[in-house]
């Protein structure tokens, strides 16, 4: 396994980033997909045992179960000095007043909450889990900065939200002396390109770690546009998000994966991989070989020629992934 440094930071992680949405109890929260801690473990464990260093979790992932699970797998199968751990902060974890959102008392709340359920005393990457229309911008900023003087947070981060907002955000913490952004969650892969109009110049302008969810696309590239799964069939986000037209693209992935004689998910995930702005995709897992696959893909070179075939079909989309 490589390693490369995150971002402008001097924080080194290894250039697949495992993600732990798939981990946690399907009878919490909304996602009846995903697999139980039993199932998990040796999943998690393989990560780690090939040199995965970066595990990301949220707190909204089967209301806090995923991060239970991972902290407890964490302290069997590896030393926590040596993983770089991150989770999030934002989406609504109770009914009522403040259950939600990015306002100091959710922030400082539901990081200890957090830190309980991961059995840490820090996280090394916290993340807002996009952005809080309702809070102002300062006060999560500010907040967060306090997170950071306080011990419990090493590393602040964002996920998908308009590149002009990030921006601001940037500048306010750089006005304000407050710890900044060094990273960006955001939706990226052949499928869904637009962030490559605005975000990603701007993340490598201000020297910002990217680290994108779905590459695959919710694993819309890895198998026939008809073929279904229990996540696709039950994932109620996953389905705002690409449409008939993406057909095309996954199309020419198979193509390609046919004539490389390997899986579509290596191909998939090398394309995002292989772009420079990008630190590390972030891969999630539900069987060994998705792993595997996934190791295997930061080691495809694509031609030229390979990638100009993948990006042909690809036709703009509207925003999504946010509001």
């Amino acid at each position: 396994m490589d390693y490369v440094k995150f971002g402008s930071t001097g924080l080194d992680v290894s250039r697949l980033c495992l993600g732990c949405m798939t981990f946690g109890e399907s009878q919490r929260g909304t996602h009846a997909w995903t697999l139980d801690e039993e199932t998990s473990r040796p999943l998690i464990r393989q990560a780690i045992e090939a040199g995965i260093n970066f595990l990301d979790t949220a707190n909204i992932y089967s209301l806090g179960s995923s991060e239970e699970i991972v902290g407890r797998a964490i302290k069997e199968f590896g030393k926590r000095d040596e993983i770089v751990l991150a989770t999030k902060v934002c989406q609504r974890m109770r009914p009522g007043p403040n259950g939600g959102g990015l306002s100091r008392k959710a922030i400082l709340q539901e990081l200890d909450a957090s830190l309980k359920r991961l059995g840490t005393d820090y996280v090394d990457l916290y993340q807002i889990h996009r952005f809080d229309y309702g809070t102002p911008i300062e006060e999560t900023l500010e907040a967060l900065n306090d997170c950071v003087r306080a011990g419990k947070v090493r590393y602040i981060g964002a996920s998908s939200m308009s590149a002009w907002r990030f921006a601001k955000a940037i500048y306010v913490s750089r006005a304000n002396g407050w710890a900044e952004f060094v990273s960006m969650q955001n939706h990226l892969n052949l499928i869904y390109r637009e962030e490559e109009r605005e975000m990603l110049p701007l993340c490598a302008e201000e020297g910002v770690a990217v680290i994108p969810w779905s590459p695959l696309a919710r694993g819309r590239l890895t198998r026939d546009w008809d073929e279904g799964s229990a996540r696709q069939d039950t994932d109620e986000f996953g389905k705002t998000l690409y449409v008939e037209s993406d057909r095309k693209v996954a199309e020419a992935v198979a193509e390609i994966a046919k004539a490389r004689g390997v899986p579509r998910a290596q191909v998939a995930l090398a394309w995002v991989a292989q772009k420079e702005e990008v630190t590390a995709p972030i891969i999630g897992a539900s069987k060994p070989n998705h792993i595997t696959d996934a190791l295997a893909a930061i080691e495809l070179d694509l031609t030229a020629e390979e990638i100009a075939k993948l990006e042909a079909p690809y036709e703009p989309h509207g925003v999504a992934g946010f509001s």
